[in-house]
């Protein structure tokens, strides 16, 4: 992706699209656990494709989705909607977390897509609780759709990619090291999302140490999730 190719589409000077032309560049390689890109007519635009988190229903999965991106970026956040079946996540509906366009009264622009894409293999091992777009289906359902997920074809990007852990070695790592979160970016966006998983139960139960444990889990949860996402990629470069 290079600056001519947005030459008199969009305004360069613009900080979202700035912001945006940097971040592709940063995801042209994929990784193990996920990959991004911009559609090739519009930057606003990306797909993604993510891997099940392992040691969960959807190990061995390969998860297909779109990010909208708002003109604001990224002072706002992107939507996101998963294309794949998954058992997790309703297809084709913009899924609500603390990530995405559903709450932008949590959202920090400090984030990036590849924040958002670690953020969301993590919740996926998680309990939906009622949120919009989300799915309770067993996990004997999720693993028969994690298989059949290996399969599907987008009808833009066709099957999706990622590299397999004996290619990581190769893959140069990115000048940027926001890449992965920091441990306090990862407990915020923990702390946000197990707010927006238990609101529903909150709504009926006002006990402050019923919530605080239900929080104290929740993070536990993420934060461990997605630091084994992270130690996988150091173990296997």
């Amino acid at each position: 992706m290079t600056t001519n190719e947005f030459e008199g589409k969009y305004n360069l000077k613009s900080p979202g699209v700035k912001r945006l032309m940097r971040e592709a560049n940063e995801l042209q390689e994929s990784t193990e656990e996920y990959s991004a890109h911009p559609l090739e007519d519009n930057l606003f635009e990306w797909h993604f494709t993510i891997r099940g988190p392992p040691d969960s229903e959807f190990e061995g999965g390969i998860y297909h989705g779109r990010i909208i991106l708002p003109n604001e970026y990224p002072m706002k956040p992107p939507n996101i909607i998963l294309l794949t079946p998954n058992g997790r996540f309703e297809i084709n509906t913009k899924i609500c977390l603390s990530i995405s366009g559903h709450h932008p009264e949590t959202w920090q622009p400090s984030w990036s897509i590849r924040t958002a894409l670690l953020a969301l293999i993590a919740f996926m091992p998680t309990p939906g609780n009622g949120t919009a777009g989300s799915l309770d289906y067993t996990p004997e359902e999720r693993k028969v759709l994690a298989r059949k997920s290996q399969q599907w074809s987008c009808s833009l990007c066709g099957k999706p990619q990622l590299k397999d852990s004996s290619e990581i070695n190769d893959v140069p790592k990115p000048e940027d090291e926001e890449q992965i979160p920091s441990r306090t970016e990862t407990e915020n966006i923990a702390r946000e999302s197990c707010t927006d998983d238990t609101h529903s139960h909150s709504l009926t139960n006002n006990s402050p140490s019923s919530g605080n444990m239900a929080s104290t889990l929740c993070i536990g949860v993420l934060i461990v999730a997605i630091l084994a996402i992270i130690f996988r990629r150091i173990y296997l470069m």
